[in-house]
């Protein structure tokens, strides 16, 4: 730990730098003491900035490889992803279980509900017949002609 430096302390050390060094030579001695202080945080700033750098290049060189583990599976056949999933086992699993529950005889087919009007036993033509137009429909009107437009003063 540093031992702290206080107001009285800064006096004294200020006191003893006037009399080896003198008054005349001390603004020249603070000036470079200065630079040097200055020169010290350049370069305490630039071993920061070295370092957050290779941190971000070790993240980004992990983002890299993480892509190109991505891209590689997509470029993968589904059967090898299968495989390696172990899905093929768990739907030969599956397939196994519903195995026995499923009926081995086939189903009827199924028929629709029927319409009314419908007779089972009615000769396949009857049925086809197309349906006949009401009579109690009102004919459309049929449309006006367009009254032709009067002539101006400047058409004649």
């Amino acid at each position: 730990m540093l031992p702290e430096v206080g107001a009285a302390e800064l006096l004294v050390i200020a006191a003893i730098a006037l009399i080896v060094v003198g008054p005349k030579d001390l603004p020249v001695l603070m000036r470079k003491v200065g630079k040097f202080l200055a020169h010290m945080r350049g370069m305490a700033a630039e071993f920061r900035s070295s370092f957050d750098e290779m941190a971000r290049q070790s993240e980004l060189e992990e983002l890299r490889r993480e892509v190109e583990a991505m891209r590689n599976a997509a470029h993968e056949p589904l059967a090898v992803i299968a495989q390696r999933a172990g899905l093929n086992e768990v739907k030969d699993e599956i397939d196994s279980s519903f195995a026995d529950r499923l009926p081995t005889e086939p189903m009827p087919p199924l028929t629709a509900p029927m319409a009314p009007g419908y007779q089972a036993d009615a000769p396949q033509a009857a049925q086809a017949a197309p349906p006949q137009p009401a009579a109690d429909k009102p004919k459309p009107k049929p449309r006006a002609k367009p009254k032709p437009k009067p002539k101006s003063e400047a058409e004649t």
